[in-house]
């Protein structure tokens, strides 16, 4: 009598999961696309047809600039994005630039940041680097 019962509420609990039909179908009241990302957004029109396109533009900057521009910018970003880790971690590898100024000496990734702002490297580089993304978008 125990195993009957133990079946039965096996059974019992494995049909609560299954799926079932009604019979009726269902009208959607946003006949919209879904993002696949996010699914309850719309899907973005204008990354159709891009590589990785799921529909993530939850702030739909795709409709106020071309999709080529934003590609080119994500592709610089994660270039700068590579460039600050590595140096990160080089400081800490005690890779260094030689002559290194007395001032420098003795620094860590973390206390780099202050020092060099105070002594204008990081200003230099901002200039520098700031030129550089100028003229790479012209």
């Amino acid at each position: 009598m125990k195993s009957v019962a133990a079946i039965a509420l096996l059974a019992g609990s494995a049909a609560a999961f299954s799926p079932v039909s009604s019979g009726r179908s269902s009208v959607a009241l946003n006949a919209a696309e879904k993002s696949q990302a996010l699914p309850f957004l719309p899907a973005p029109e204008n990354t159709n047809g891009y590589v990785g396109d799921v529909g993530f533009d939850p702030l739909r900057i795709s409709d106020y600039f071309p999709m080529d521009y934003l590609r080119e910018a994500e592709i610089k970003h994660g270039r700068i994005c590579m460039m600050a880790w590595l140096g990160f971690c080089a400081v800490d590898a005690g890779l260094r630039i030689y002559p290194l100024p007395e001032a420098y000496e003795g620094l860590t990734s973390v206390t780099a940041h202050d020092a060099l702002v105070e002594y204008g490297a990081l200003t230099q580089m901002f200039l520098w680097f700031g030129l550089a993304e100028v003229i790479g978008t012209v």
